[in-house]
Formats: C-alpha cells, structure tokens, sequence
C-alpha cells in the first residue's frame, strides 16, 4: 500500500474497520482537527483550486457508501472535470509519491511542510517524483483510472497524518482570499 494513500483505496478496508466505528472516527477527526487547522492558517489565500474546469463535487469527504453498498470513509473531495482537463497543485511542495494502483489509479502525492496532498485518477502526470511544485502549476490531468465511475480527480489533504476535509480548506481559501483582497489597492 501506498506511503500516503487514503484508507478507503485499501482493498482490505473494509475488513480493517467495522462501520460502527466509522461515525465515531469522523465526528472525533472533524470536531478536534478541522476548526484549528483550516481555519487558523493564515495563507490560505495562496491557496489555488486544483481544477480549472470545474463541473461540480460528486463525493464529498466523510462516511458513504461504497461501490459495494457497504459504508466507507471517503477522505477526500471528488471533483468532476472533463477528461483530459488541467490538474493545479494546490500550493506549492515537493512530489514525493507516485501512485499507480486499482483503487487510486494514476496519481501522486505532494508534501508541503506538514501537509500531504494526493491527486488520484490522473490520466497523465507531467510531474516527476522528488520534483519541487509551485501552487497552481499543472500536475497532470483528469482522467478515470483507478475505481471510479467517470472523469474526476480525487483532491485529499493530511495535515500531520490527519486527513482534513478539503470542503473546510476551501472555505478558508475563499475567506482569506476576500479578506487580502479588502486590504489591497
């Protein structure tokens, strides 16, 4: 298994955590990491949307269910884009994973500090591992490899090996981008 791959692309998960847990485990990580990690982060506002044509969320982060039926942890944000359109790296890092797997599919992993942000269902890379990455260059592209049902990226982000919901880290971009904007010329 992948260094940085979220649980639910384990193909044992399913085996590894009964779903009673499942509730309890969300509400713990999103009550005691979300509020102090994507809202007391300063620079959001250097923060870039990962997708340049966007068409909408179709999974967001937290419990769902599966292709199976059986309830997952989803530990990221699905996002739908034409197939073949441009993927952003959200900030600026190092590639320090690439992942080609059944559940990820084409995919890697960035470090920036003490966050980690993985792109899965890429068709393409143009990046290459131990490569340095500025915020908003193009990473790849959308494709559907890995277990997906059509053209997406899967955007996940881990602070400190704690998965955070990318919905907070995107409100807290837009809140930060507005606020720099209301002190600027």
């Amino acid at each position: 298994m992948a260094l940085f791959m979220p649980l639910v692309c384990s193909e044992t998960w399913r085996k590894i955590l009964p779903l009673r847990w499942l509730a309890a485990i969300t509400a713990f990580s999103l009550l005691s990491l979300m509020p102090s990690k994507a809202g007391a982060e300063s620079r959001w506002s250097q923060g870039v949307f990962p997708i340049v044509q966007f068409q909408g969320y179709t999974s967001h982060f937290g419990p769902r269910a599966g292709f199976s039926g059986a309830g997952e942890l989803h530990t990221g944000l699905d996002i739908a884009a034409p197939l073949g359109s441009p993927v952003l790296s959200w900030w600026s890092g190092e590639v320090v994973e690439m992942i080609n797997d059944r559940a990820c599919g084409l995919g890697l992993v960035m470090a920036s500090g003490d966050y980690a942000h993985i792109y899965c269902h890429l068709q393409k890379r143009f990046v290459a591992l131990g490569q340095r990455v500025l915020g908003g260059q193009r990473l790849g592209s959308v494709g559907v490899t890995g277990r997906t049902s059509g053209p997406h990226l899967h955007w996940g982000i881990r602070y400190r090996g704690q998965w955070l919901n990318p919905d907070d880290i995107l409100r807290a971009m837009v809140k930060h981008k507005k606020t720099a904007r209301s002190f600027g010329p």
